[in-house]
């Protein structure tokens, strides 16, 4: 039974929400500030946090900076409705997700459950992924970038298996959106844009001074290779 933290001080919402989940079949735990949520990320003792961003004493951008130098656990950002740079900072600083307030609890679990899918998506341990410089390891989840560890949320490693599993060539947003999320791509969602802005940082540049993943403007994405590579 996966085990979900809930972090909002809005008692009413939570209780709520909470009642939902379990009914869903999670264990769901309830907190109301980011202390409890940044310990459980040093405990390592859930599967995922849903934390609101307008907490009081330390807001939830701040804890998600500080979960994020301890664990890689899967972060649901709670948002409010319209606040598009609280969305695109929280996804920038490797939350897996967002869900706008005010939101249904049939939402809410959609979104819990589809992160949890691709954290727990079982695949072979023996199925190792090669294009050029990156090595994917499906199995455990885990990648490598010049024989070095890429310390990846949940999301960015989805992302980063698609365009390796497609290497050198461009992929549609559609089907990144279909192939990592599980979902259609909806207009003027920047999910992936601000993901792979993200997966850019970890992979640094090219001798060139270009990005390692090249795109094409309103089409989607292509993982460029070194020349003569190929992919296994």
């Amino acid at each position: 039974m996966n085990k979900v933290l809930l972090i909002d001080d809005d008692v009413e919402l939570t209780t709520l929400m909470q009642e939902y989940l379990v009914e869903e079949g999670y264990d769901v735990a309830t907190g109301t500030d980011g202390g409890t949520a940044i310990a459980a990320a040093a405990r390592n003792s859930v599967d995922l946090i849903v934390l609101d961003i307008m907490i009081p004493r330390m807001n939830g951008i701040e804890v998600l900076q500080r979960i994020r130098k301890l664990s890689q656990v899967p972060v649901l950002m709670l948002t409010a409705r319209g606040d598009d740079i609280d969305r695109i900072s929280g996804l920038s600083l490797g939350a897996d997700d967002y869900v706008t307030k005010p939101c249904s609890p049939g939402e809410l679990a959609a979104r819990v459950r589809a992160i949890l899918r691709r954290a727990n998506q079982p695949a072979a341990a023996t199925d190792t992924l090669r294009a050029g410089r990156l090595v994917v390891h499906p199995g455990n989840r885990t990648a490598e970038w010049n024989g070095q560890p890429l310390e990846l949320t949940g999301t960015e490693f989805s992302l980063l298996e698609v365009l390796a599993r497609n290497a050198g060539q461009l992929v549609p947003k559609q089907d990144i959106s279909k192939q990592a999320f599980g979902k259609p791509l909806t207009p003027f969602d920047r999910r992936i844009d601000v993901h792979i802005s993200s997966v850019r940082q970890k992979l640094g540049l090219r001798e060139d001074g270009q990005s390692w993943i090249k795109s094409v403007r309103g089409q989607g994405y292509q993982l460029l290779l070194d020349r003569h590579a190929s992919t296994v």
